[in-house]
């Protein structure tokens, strides 16, 4: 089976569990994530199984979309509300101010990553160096936020939820414990949905549960999704049996061999059929006007 699986990853398990679960469920060795998710996180994780592996490292969205939530008045060490307390403070602020702070972080921002992250420093996961209570220096890294939107914040309670689309390496703890210092009281996530990922939504997601019960009552292919949909803003070109004979052969062809009358892309990549619509593979055009396969699933 090759293909795409969308999991609606549940919470406690890391992305890894994930997948590891999915090998035994599929009977298939060959399985990559398209974005790691923290173990209290749920949402979209999409799985790329046996050939579609191939894809997992050089999708073109890098676009994802979450659901926090947020609790004011607090600082822990995971920046999330699973950690050790480090302080309380009080909370005086108004949901108008909370608004405010968070289209601050709209735009290019620069964060530096939480010790508890996958973040490797020196062969070694920052949350393995948190561990074992090693605070470690690390550099700031630019990310950028499409949209931030506030849907709810109760004065009383001190609890809010917003809607973010962010560029992958994102730390949305990071952007409420930014926030609470900017709203001087503190704040901690405590909970995060992601609601999209690599060009794919909540609703196309399934549970382990459901991936499982798919696989039993043998209708698995209904929740597969073509590799090629995870490239679907390339254009596209289809080959002639003899060009596609000879593309999988290797041989380079040349630019009229594929574009034929039709306009050369203008992006860098495009993808290639054969005849019977079978999806070959990603590819470029050379300084010296040939196509050179960038990666293939055939």
């Amino acid at each position: 089976m090759d293909g795409i699986i969308v999991v609606n990853k549940q919470k406690g398990w890391t992305s890894f569990d994930i997948v590891a679960k999915l090998r035994g469920i599929l009977k298939e060795k060959r399985i990559g994530h398209g974005g790691t998710l923290d173990p209290m996180a749920t949402g979209v994780l999409p799985v790329f199984v046996g050939k579609a592996s191939k894809a997992a490292d050089i999708l073109p969205v890098d676009k994802k979309s979450y659901r926090a939530e947020f609790f004011l008045g607090i600082k822990t060490d995971t920046l999330d509300i699973t950690g050790k307390a480090l302080e309380k403070r009080e909370v005086n602020v108004k949901r108008e101010q909370v608004e405010a702070c968070l289209l601050k972080f709209k735009g290019k921002i620069t964060q530096i990553p939480p010790m508890y992250s996958a973040v490797k420093i020196g062969g070694k996961k920052l949350y393995e160096y948190a561990r074992q209570g090693i605070e470690v220096e690390r550099k700031p890294r630019e990310a950028f936020v499409y949209e931030i939107k506030l849907l709810r914040y109760d004065e009383k309670t001190h609890l809010g939820e917003f809607d973010v689309t962010c560029s992958k390496g994102t730390y949305i703890r990071t952007i409420i414990d930014d926030m609470g210092e900017m709203l001087f009281c503190g704040g901690v996530m405590t909970d995060l949905v992601r609601t999209s990922s690599a060009g794919f939504d909540i609703r196309d997601a399934h549970t382990l549960e459901e991936i499982q019960k798919a696989v039993e009552e043998d209708r698995l292919k209904n929740l597969v999704i073509p590799v090629d949909r995870a490239f679907k803003q390339y254009p596209s070109y289809t080959l002639s049996q003899r060009e596609t004979g000879l593309y999988k052969n290797g041989v380079k062809l040349r630019k009229e061999q594929v574009f034929g009358k039709s306009k050369e892309p203008e992006k860098e990549y495009f993808l290639v059929y054969s005849q019977n619509n079978e999806f070959l593979g990603i590819c470029y055009t050379d300084k010296d006007g040939l196509v050179r396969q960038f990666r293939n699933f055939y």
